[in-house]
């Protein structure tokens, strides 16, 4: 057991899991003029009802080190800690709310913090990391952040979602040369469809991205939520105060979670992340790859963060634009992205507002699209919404007064024909190949392009033989 008020004497040894990490800084030592000191703090858990501040001190060599060491969800073994008693009012003002009376403090000299050997690692310590920091029955729905508006500006609260999509960690510099980062991550839930949550730290990305968009739900502990002027809505943000646990183990999450699996096998994610992607900047997209280094890399990747963007020159050996239209095309609800009852109008989501009555509909094309090179296949790529009407140079509505001759036609225009192809390939335990690879655009290709792509390639495969 952690710290309590009980323990008589300080413990030589606390193993935990990490449960909240923060970034690492560095103030003017005061000792030593001239130089700094640095820093950085986490959270450890080694019983449901036991939690723990650490704060580490040292060197920035030190800090960098350790910190790099090991990650939330890690088991870690604290050696020589020196016990602090809180000063409440002071550290829960910033700090992660624990019900610990005490700290622990991990000097540079006198103390150890090492990840754990299978042999010292408690099998109940994983669980733990599903068990939320605060009264799993006090948080908000999304939807009445939303209706409680400006209300809430500047509040701090509890929040239980699931994850809906995740965005690439976007980099800046600041007006005084400072760096920086920058993650949204859509959260939904049965009342509301999307609703941003931003991370600014490091640590917090580095854990959005383990996430997994229609099977993460979060509760989020102590996170403020803002009214955005430029995007006139509410935000949510993670703070240092903050402790997200992932997949609660509650009955509350239970009821997302099951939720976002209806949403998924409706089609409604695949709808969003095409949203998401007309947002990707194309020209950001420069690493070129065969059919088979995407498979390759799309497995060396399986499980780390985030997904893998690329460029193949690849011919389109599949295409069938003279299917039938119910193939071609998705109806959904204008409000939840779910899908309609064509024969009576409706929307299938029983939590819609709109279920049961006639609906406003969006109609988007959905094909899926066979990639080959001289290296393979990738199959059943999906090219939808935005994405397809560029390159057939079609919306919905006119695509569909084609005759079927002229579907045909069109068709043959890009069948067996070699494509400057955008990709995003990301794991999806629903497909079949357990990835799921998504065309951000496609256009017919410049054989002089390809031509320097493949020696390009060829080259890089000689360097690595080398």
């Amino acid at each position: 057991m952690i710290v309590t008020q009980s323990s008589f004497f300080p413990p030589q040894k606390v193993l935990g899991v990490v449960i909240r990490k923060n970034d690492s800084k560095g103030f003017p030592d005061k000792k030593n003029v001239g130089s700094e000191r640095h820093t950085f703090s986490f959270i450890i858990k080694d019983s449901p009802n036991d939690s723990i501040n650490v704060s580490c001190w040292g060197s920035q060599d030190y800090i960098r080190v350790l910190s790099d060491s090991f990650s939330i969800g890690d088991r870690v073994l604290i050696e020589n800690p020196l016990v602090v008693t809180k000063d409440i009012e002071k550290e829960e003002r910033y700090s992660p709310w624990t019900p610990s009376l005490y700290r622990l403090m991990v000097s540079e000299f006198h103390s150890t913090v090492r990840s754990c050997t299978e042999s010292e690692e408690d099998a109940k310590l994983p669980l733990l990391l599903h068990l939320p920091m605060k009264n799993p029955q006090d948080y908000y729905c999304l939807r009445d952040i939303v209706a409680n508006g400006q209300a809430l500006d500047g509040k701090v609260i509890n929040i239980l979602a699931g994850v809906r999509s995740i965005g690439e960690p976007k980099f800046f510099t600041t007006a005084d040369r400072r760096t920086g980062q920058r993650c949204e991550v859509k959260l939904f839930d049965e009342t509301t469809t999307s609703f941003p949550l931003v991370c600014w730290d490091n640590e917090s990305i580095k854990f959005a991205q383990t996430w997994v968009p229609g099977e993460t739900v979060l509760f989020i502990a102590d996170v403020r939520i803002n009214f955005d002027n430029f995007r006139n809505c509410m935000t949510a943000t993670i703070i240092s105060k903050t402790i997200v646990t992932i997949n609660p183990d509650i009955k509350e999450a239970n009821l997302i979670f099951n939720y976002m699996r209806e949403f998924i096998e409706s089609g409604g994610l695949d709808e969003f992340e095409d949203q998401m992607e007309e947002q990707v900047n194309l020209e950001s997209i420069v690493d070129t790859y065969t059919v088979d280094q995407l498979k390759v890399r799309a497995q060396q990747d399986t499980g780390k963060s985030g997904p893998i963007y690329g460029v193949t020159y690849a011919f389109i050996t599949a295409l069938n634009l003279d299917s039938s239209v119910t193939k071609l095309i998705r109806t959904r609800c204008a409000r939840c992205r779910f899908e309609i009852n064509e024969k009576a109008g409706t929307c299938i989501n029983e939590t819609c507002i709109d279920s049961g009555n006639p609906v406003q509909a969006i109609m988007r094309f959905d094909l899926l699209v066979d990639l080959t090179d001289h290296t393979g296949t990738l199959q059943s790529c999906n090219l939808s919404g935005n994405s397809a009407e560029e390159m057939l140079n079609y919306t919905v509505d006119n695509f569909l007064n084609l005759t079927e001759d002229q579907k045909t036609s069109l068709k043959w225009q890009f069948l067996l024909e070699r494509c400057k192809i955008f990709v995003k390939i990301f794991p999806a335990s629903q497909a079949r190949s357990g990835l799921r690879v998504n065309i951000l655009s496609s256009t017919l290709a410049d054989p002089e392009e390809v031509c320097q792509s493949f020696t390009s390639l060829d080259s890089d495969k000689l360097t690595e033989r080398h």
